[in-house]
């Protein structure tokens, strides 16, 4: 069985599924491509994702653990929370921000000793005071300043926030940090040149089966049911409105 990604072929292990095996690509070459290229993680760092419940999340606290980092996370809701505490190897922290009480970057400071975590996986961030959002996911996300507060020395933030705005005073913060910020696209699988998307894809297809080896055995894709063909149309409709909260994987 084989998977066509540029101009190479990847083998898809006889134990994966067809479903996972679809389901897993697009989130993990992302998360390959943030915490191995964008921010080199290693071994003792600690690594805050945000919304880890999310399929993207939960593909990049598996990448994270496996690699050796330190995970705290922030959870959406009750149901995330829980999913998130269900997680093995544990997250170090969970952080409930679904009540809009808890503040992120001093509960971040408080598990590194004042430090600040290593590496920043955003789901976006608040760019505006709070009276500003009109949504109510906007609302649970952080502000930017938030992000850099609770950023350490020599760290790295990758954002999905495409209109990012940094001013002076940010800027300036991020510099005395000598810290890095870098953008991570939802089509960045897509966008992946030869040597980032190819070993990527090869890892984390593989990382779907239990019996490859013990490297590979916590990744787990967040999806949902298959669906019909002929139920695609909904499908996408439902995804482009960003009211899917698994992956959907369309079966044939």
């Amino acid at each position: 069985f084989l998977f066509v990604f540029s101009p190479h072929l990847v083998r898809k292990p006889e134990k994966v599924c067809w479903v996972e095996a679809a389901g897993t690509v697009r989130d993990g070459v992302r998360a390959y491509t943030a915490l191995h290229y964008l921010s080199q993680v290693s071994p003792g760092k600690t690594v805050l994702v945000m919304d880890g419940a999310s399929p993207f999340g939960t593909i990049a606290i598996q990448l994270a653990q496996h690699r050796g980092a330190k995970v705290i996370s922030t959870a959406y809701s009750l149901e995330d929370k829980q999913y998130l505490e269900r997680l093995r190897p544990p997250v170090a922290r969970v952080i409930d921000v679904s009540n809009g009480k808890i503040d992120v970057a001093e509960s971040c400071l408080e598990e590194t000793g004042g430090l600040g975590v290593d590496i920043v996986l955003d789901a976006g961030v608040k760019l505006y005071s709070a009276e500003d959002e009109s949504t109510s996911k906007s609302q649970l996300l952080p502000h930017k300043h938030d992000i850099i507060t609770l950023l350490g020395v020599g760290g790295h933030w990758i954002t999905t926030e495409k209109n990012l705005q940094l001013d002076p005073p940010d800027s300036h913060s991020l510099f005395l940090k000598g810290a890095t910020v870098s953008f991570l696209n939802d089509e960045i699988w897509n966008l992946s040149n030869v040597q980032q998307g190819n070993p990527a894809i090869f890892l984390l297809i593989c990382a779907c089966s239990p019996g490859t080896s013990d490297m590979l055995f916590y990744f787990r894709p967040q999806l949902d049911e298959p669906i019909p063909l002929y139920e695609a149309k909904v499908s996408m409709e439902i995804v482009q409105k960003n009211q899917a909260r698994k992956r959907q994987v369309i079966q044939f």
